[in-house]
């Protein structure tokens, strides 16, 4: 949820919105990212992130004065249990469903992922994943009704329900750096700028995720856990 223009309670990464783009709709979004490995930061504690790409769900300006209630998305997860375990998985969502997990769909830390999620026909949307290091790829085809008013690549401290059933954002892991790249939206290069960044923060303003400013072709980032500042990637 956002809190205010490039700040979020638990997002970190670039959203673009149609009134920001001159009334450009979003129909198509793609990206890449290096899968980070999760540590725990907190002794004891579960500790839960996500890296996605999708469709809805952020701010239409980048003042963000205006949200969307829509979001389609896919992406990673990167948890950590009580024990310090890491695990990590994929899979796709239509708000206000509840996320699929993607089932025999192996995802290790450092492998490179792809997600794609397009609009065929109106109404109707391919969703792609493709793990490009196993070259392990899932597709489903959906439909689901959207705004099309934003476009994002984000990294994320999820919705977590706990054993009494209550409701929070779960904890964030330490996270190597998460490398963005490969952004595009509607078939074309996404043009980051950095008007369009979000940084994760807590309930007191503290940074627990930073955004970098985007690499050379405008197409990629980093996002750094509990940093303040984040370096850009060199190369594009």
């Amino acid at each position: 949820m956002r809190v205010g223009a490039n700040e979020s309670n638990n997002w970190s990464g670039y959203n673009q919105g149609t009134l920001e783009k001159g009334g450009t709709q979003f129909h198509h979004v793609s990206g890449t990212w290096v899968v980070p490995t999760a540590t725990q930061n907190v002794a004891g504690e579960a500790e839960y992130s996500a890296s996605w790409v999708g469709i809805g769900g952020g701010c239409i300006d980048a003042n963000c004065t205006v949200g969307d209630a829509t979001l389609i998305q896919a992406g990673t997860s990167q948890d950590v249990d009580a024990s310090g375990a890491a695990r990590y998985s994929a899979w796709w969502e239509i708000i206000p469903e509840p996320s699929t997990p993607i089932a025999n769909f192996t995802v290790n830390a450092g492998n490179v992922v792809f997600v794609d999620i397009v609009e065929t026909t109106p109404g109707l949307w391919v969703i792609t994943v493709k793990n490009q290091t196993t070259g392990q790829t899932f597709t489903t085809t959906t439909p689901y009704t959207s705004t099309y008013a934003t476009a994002e690549w984000i990294e994320e401290t999820p919705v977590v329900i706990d054993s009494t059933g209550k409701v929070t954002v779960g904890p964030l892991p330490k996270l190597t750096n998460v490398d963005f790249d490969q952004s595009t939206t509607n078939g074309h290069s996404a043009g980051l700028s950095a008007a369009e960044e979000i940084r994760l923060v807590d309930s007191k303003g503290t940074a627990l995720a930073t955004p970098s400013a985007p690499d050379p072709d405008a197409d990629g980032f980093n996002v750094c856990t509990f940093a303040t500042s984040c370096a850009a990637p060199t190369t594009s």
